[in-house]
This record gives C-alpha cells, structure tokens and sequence, in this order.
C-alpha cells in the first residue's frame, strides 16, 4: 500500500502539470488569453527525494521534460483518461477533428490514445523546426522508445508515421502505479514460463570446477555493466553472455540457470520449444522475435531446454522445408548474437548442437551423472531435517547400489513423504526402495536392472 500511495501522489502531480500543459497548448495555438508565453515556462513537478517508481525511473534515465510529458500522455489513458478530452475538441470550420491534433478514438470506452502526432502538437505547436527536432529526439534517440518503456503502433496503409498510437508497455504500468513489474503468463502468443527455486548453492552438488566455471556466469551479470564501460574492453567485448549446459537429463541444468536468476535478481524464462517451432512459415520467427523483445526490455535470463530441437544441426538444403528450418536457425542465430543478456541452452546431448553455435559461447559447461559420493550427498541432502527418517536408513548404501540423478532423488522424496504421512510413520529404507521402483517403471525397468547397470560401470 506504500508503494500505491507514493506512486499514486507523484503521477497526481505529473497529470496536473499534463492538463496545465495542455490547456496552455490549446490557448497559444487558438490564440487565446494565457498565461505562459510557451509550454516550456510551466514548472514541472520537483521529484528531487521521491521515492516513487516514477521519480526512480526519470532519475534513472535522466529524463527531461519532453520525454516526461510523453511518458505521463502514454500513461494518462489508463490512469486519468478524462485529462485528453481536450482532444476531442473539433473543427467547426471542416466540421471534423483537428488533425494536428492526432489520436485514436476508441470506440469502445469513447477514450483519446494518443499518437506520435498528439505529442509533437504537445510540445511543438504549431513550430516545424521544433516538431522535426523533438520527433527525432523523443522517437529515435529517447530511452523511453529505446527500451520499448513507450511503444509506438503501426500506422495504416498510406498513412504517416506519426499516425502510430502511443502505448506503455504492460511492465512499466505496473510498475509506475503498484510498484511491481507485471510478468506475462504463458500463453501461445506468450511461449515462456518464468523458472523460479526455493533452493540455494548449497543445494546443488556439482564438482568444484564446475561450480567454478557457472561462477563466472554470475560474475559476468554481477559485473558486466562496469566492464563494458571500460572504452578499451567494450571495443571488443559486446554486452550479452551465451552458456551451454550439456550433459544427462535431472543433472541440474534447470536448477543451475533457475539459481543464477534467483542469485542476482533476474528472472529466468524457460523457452516451450514445442510452441515456438511452427509449421507455418514465418511463425517460428515471430513467437521467438517475441519473447526475444520482452526479454531484451526486461534483462531476462533466457533458458532454452532441450536445445536441439530448435539449435540443432543444420541440413543440407534439398528443399523448401529444409530452406526454411536453416532460415530459422540463421534468424536464432543472428537473435543470440544481438542479444545483450544471458542465454542458457540446455541439451542431454552437446554433439547435436550445431558447430555455428558452439563457436557462439562464451561457455560450455558439462553436467555429468553423480558418482557415489556425489549421489550419497544428494540423498542426504534431500531427506535431512524436513522429513523425519529411520536411522536405519543407509544412504551411502543407496548410492552405490543404483545410479541415478538427483531428479530421480526429488521424486522418490516426494512419495516417501507421502507414504510417511499415510502410515503415520519414519521413512524407511523400503519405502525409499518402493518409490524407486515406480521411478524405473518409468522407463520399463526394475530394481534389479538398474543395480545391474551400476554394478557394471
């Protein structure tokens, strides 16, 4: 509620300087009795000490006040519409819209959206030397268009550019009124979902060169904005950072990318290959370009899970259809490169990745198959303090009679903590041994099969 009242006093503040803008716009361009000489000698609000998401925002980004009026016209549609009914004031002469002063009507909710033209009229009037400087300042060199902050529509056939509609972006009208960025939801049109843990460092059991070189990963996002800014290294070190992780699938692949995102504030989206790939033409560029944009805005971390499908080799080009796959491929490719955060991509299997990515990466970690002492650890470590055990249990026992995957391990607790629950009791070393025979069931095979297996490696 904190964070709702600040934001709400200071966006109260920046509408009323808009309708004050406004109001003088319209009278010098009518020629009316006002009070200003120009929309520049209204004082815009002091933000100095306030700790709003807005004041952060124009702090952040040093934002002057052109590009504040353009961000509190995106926003006033959906926070205030009423203050752009001046708009709607029409032409008696023509007996239609002024069509300086830009904007779509919405049918719907009979509300004004502005448009490239409403903000230039804002702030240039009627002044062409001013209009064709601000339009190249607030929609080619402004952060607000830069970081997609301010979204600007497609215009229709044959009409001007300036003829877009202005939007905020989903995120940052969150943002600017509840003080919390709104993540999207999977969707078909939305092919992520966002990866989170509750577990730490501590919970992954990987070798210590591995954990080293996943390290690096972190020290690059933690570090990244103040190395590039070294005019020497950013000459040759560009802004994104690409990792494979490759190795058997429940190794901790998923764990590791959801940890780095946890560990340095960034969400982690894991890319649904199975709804990005189209069979229609274009379609798979589209969905990724989508989810790419977002990404690029927000500093996601992008997880791509069983890599292959999409990154995978490229064929040789005998038709139409193999044309069109090495397109998408070209199309990821060139999405990678330009891509100035983290991408992670996963697969059981590094030989299927094609040779044109794996020279992309800054790094290529491996994720093997716990040995005993490692697969002994993850035992312990999943069954310590949370669920009460028979002392009997023997977990190193466990770990040398089957090899499995930590994965494996975090299903048979879950239904040993079940079994626990109905019987009322300590898990015991036969529940362990009945949970992981309906895990290799699975996979069509038994107790014995699986000790086998070990025993012969």
């Amino acid at each position: 509620m904190f964070a709702i009242t600040v934001n709400a006093t200071a966006l109260e503040q920046e509408l009323i300087w808009l309708e004050a803008v406004i109001s003088a716009r319209f009278q010098l361009y009518f020629e009316q009795e006002s009070l200003y000489g120009s929309v520049e000698e209204i004082d815009e609000p002091d933000l100095t000490d306030n700790e709003s998401a807005y004041a952060q925002l124009v702090h952040e980004h040093g934002l002057d006040n052109y590009e504040r009026l353009m961000l509190i016209t995106a926003l006033a549609p959906h926070i205030r519409p009423q203050v752009l009914d001046f708009f709607y004031t029409s032409n008696s002469t023509y007996d239609r819209v002024f069509t300086e002063f830009g904007g779509v009507r919405d049918n719907t909710r009979g509300g004004f959206v502005p448009t490239v033209e409403t903000i230039l009229f804002l702030v240039a009037g009627s002044d062409l030397t001013r209009r064709i400087r601000l339009q190249s300042h607030l929609f080619h060199e402004s952060v607000l268009t830069q970081l997609n902050i301010i979204l600007v529509g497609p215009s229709g056939p044959n009409e001007p550019s300036t003829c877009g509609a202005l939007t905020i972006s989903d995120e940052y009208r969150a943002l600017l009124t509840t003080g919390e960025s709104n993540r999207p939801d999977f969707s078909t049109d939305f092919p992520a979902s966002r990866v989170t843990t509750n577990l730490d460092w501590d919970d992954l059991v990987l070798d210590f060169q591995i954990m080293e070189e996943v390290k690096e990963i972190k020290t690059w996002i933690d570090n990244s904005e103040a190395i590039l800014k070294n005019p020497q290294l950013k000459k040759y070190l560009k802004p994104g950072y690409r990792a494979l992780f490759y190795g058997p699938p429940g190794t901790g692949k998923t764990l590791t990318a959801g940890l780095l995102g946890k560990s340095t504030g960034l969400d982690v989206y894991r890319i649904d290959l199975s709804m990005i790939v189209s069979k229609y033409i274009g379609e798979t560029e589209k969905n990724l370009g989508r989810v790419f944009d977002l990404a690029e805005r927000r500093r996601w971390i992008l997880f791509f899970d069983e890599a292959d499908a999409l990154f995978g080799k490229r064929t040789e080009t005998t038709s139409s259809n193999d044309r069109h796959a090495n397109q998408e491929v070209a199309f990821l490719l060139q999405r990678m490169e330009n891509f100035p955060g983290v991408i992670v991509l996963a697969t059981n299997l590094k030989d299927n990745i094609d040779e044109a990515f794996a020279r992309r990466f800054q790094s290529m970690i491996y994720f093997p198959a716990p040995n005993v002492s490692k697969r002994a650890n993850l035992w312990r470590q999943a069954f310590k303090g949370s669920v009460e055990v028979d002392p009997k249990v023997d977990f190193d026992k466990l770990a040398e009679r089957f090899a499995i995957t930590g994965a494996i391990i975090m299903n048979v607790l879950r239904s040993c903590v079940m079994i626990s629950v109905n019987r009322q009791r300590p898990i015991t070393q036969d529940d362990i041994l009945i949970s992981l025979n309906r895990e290799f069931h699975k996979e069509g095979k038994s107790l014995e099969d699986v000790e086998k297996q070990t025993m012969r490696r």
